[in-house]
Formats: C-alpha cells, structure tokens, sequence
C-alpha cells in the first residue's frame, strides 16, 4: 500500500505483514492497533535516505519526485495566464514568475518543470548546499541575508533559529509579492510543516496569483490552506491555494509503476537472495535498511531503530 491504512483497513491485514508509508511518529494509534494484531509493519517512509542501498526503493523519492511535476501542472491549470513569455503582433506577454519554496526532490522536479515550460523561475532553501542543484535545474537560488545551515540529519532541513527566520520573512516577502505562482514543499520529518506564507504575505500577492502547498497534509506551509481542497486566498480570496494531498494519485500509472519497483527491489534485497527460500521476507536486523524501516515484528514494537554509532 501506498498511503497509511484506515483502521478498518488495518483490521483486515491481521497479524500479517504490511510494506506502506506509515509515518508512525504521526500515527500511534494505527502502529498499536497494528502491534496488537500482531502484525509485521515495514515503513516506505523510514528508509535510511543517506544509505546508498536503499536509493533503489526509496518511494519517498520516486513518489515526491512525480507530485513535485504533478504541482506545477496543477498550478499552470489554476493560474489562467501563460508559462512562458510571448512575443506576438498582439503585444508582449512576460512570462510567469514561478517561486519553489524548499529545494528537496519535490522542489527540483518543480523548478525543472516550470522551467520546461517557459517560467522565470527561483528556489529558495535554508540549506545553502542546494544551491547547485536548484541552478542545475534551472532556478535563480534566492538568498537570505543571515549566515545559518538549515542541513539537519538524513539529508533534511533543520529548526531554523528565530533570528534566522525573521531574517527568512523579510526575504521571502518580497519574493511572494513578486511572483506569479508558489509551491511550498518544506516539511521537517516528524514535527508539524513549518509556516512559510502567513496571512499578511498572502495579502501582497496580486489578484490570479496561484500557491500549491505540498505540506497541506501536515498543517501547511501557507496560513488559510487546506489539506484536499483548493481556497481562495489573500485580499477578497482572489488568490488560489491549492493543498491537494493525491498529487501523485493524479499520474496513477507512472506512480503505481514506480512504487510496485521500489517495494519489488526491497523485498527481493531483504530477503529471497539471501535465505534461496522464493516468498519467504527475510527480516535481516544486521541490515540497516531492514532494522531502519522495521516497525513492528510480529507485533512487537521496533520503532525507533537504534541509532549507529559514528564511526
């Protein structure tokens, strides 16, 4: 499965085992019901993301990857104007202003598409190493005038300190006064989306201009949005903030495809090859990748998993 079980969906699965997302520091409820039923739950959302074993089922990636191209189709259909700048015996049309708030794989497969299609576009991220990527993809990396990395563990974004984050809503006001169309991407594992577009900077924005919150699930990088829908926004609502949490669900071949690759290649990593048993999930605690995503073994609690000593 892709998204998280309902409990009654839980309740079918018995005490056998379950490869999905399961965001279990966000979802204890469903992790106990799952434990009481003795089941065997391995997490798609907690692949150790610096092994470079697990790159090959990392459905965190691939799926972030196809809604991060999915938001800016979403956007382009909301915002009523061209992508890109036109020169034509009507007159001049400058092209959309397109800004990409957080520059992990959803955000670089957005800068990319919007570039594709024409738009002036820029990223912002507080990890400064992101720099060469989002120009790589085709972005203009926006800059906040305070000295602080925003690299945290697992190749995520950090708690940003206050100083820095009044330092960041100068920087970013200016930048969504400007634009045309926002999508907001940030999200920090484990803690509620940090807010990055509130209410008075939603207020600057001009009339027809678009956002797409990614993080609308988890509480929503932009105030006012809503996980599923699209609202209106800023003054009088004349601003679009779409927060549709089915992004990939919306290009269902190309993610069922790559989904069914990343869950296929862990099974066949963690098990078949190792043990000559075909069929038989070999739960290999000495395998980081295995004891990383590990939540329950029949039933018994494993989450966290123990932290390796540094080297």
């Amino acid at each position: 499965k892709i998204n998280p079980p309902s409990s009654d969906e839980a309740a079918l699965l018995g005490d056998r085992a379950l490869l999905s997302f399961v965001q279990p520091r966000q979802n204890e409820d469903l992790v106990k019901q799952l434990g009481d039923q003795g089941a065997t739950v391995l997490a798609m959302d907690c692949i150790p993301r610096t092994l470079s074993r697990g790159q090959a089922f990392d459905a965190l990636s691939s799926q972030a990857n196809i809604a991060g191209y999915r938001a800016v189709i979403e956007a382009a259909h909301a915002f009523g104007r061209l992508f890109a700048g036109q020169m034509t015996a009507a007159g001049k049309v400058a092209p959309a202003k397109v800004l990409v708030l957080g520059a992990g794989v959803a955000g670089l497969a957005a800068i990319q598409t919007a570039k594709n299609m024409g738009a002036q576009v820029y990223g912002y991220d507080v990890r400064p190493v992101v720099q060469e990527q989002v120009e790589a993809a085709g972005g203009i990396f926006l800059k906040v005038d305070f000295e602080e990395d925003g690299s945290g563990a697992g190749g995520y974004a950090k708690e940003m300190s206050d100083e820095y984050k009044e330092a960041e809503k100068a920087m970013l006001a200016k930048a969504l006064a400007d634009a045309d169309v926002v999508i907001t991407t940030a999200l920090i594992p484990g803690r509620p989306a940090p807010r990055l577009v509130n209410a008075e900077a939603l207020a600057t924005m001009r009339r027809g201009s678009v956002l797409v919150d990614m993080a609308a699930v988890t509480g929503g990088n932009v105030e006012g949005s809503v996980s599923g829908e699209r609202v209106g926004g800023g003054v009088d609502g004349a601003v679009s903030i779409i927060g549709y949490s089915d992004l990939p669900s919306r290009l269902p071949a190309t993610s069922s495809n790559l989904y069914g690759r990343n869950a296929a290649k862990f099974v066949l990593s963690a098990g078949p090859q190792t043990t000559g048993e075909k069929g038989r999930l070999l739960l290999d605690y000495a395998d980081p990748a295995v004891r990383g995503m590990l939540v329950l073994d029949d039933g018994a609690l494993k989450f966290p998993a123990p932290v390796e000593p540094a080297p």
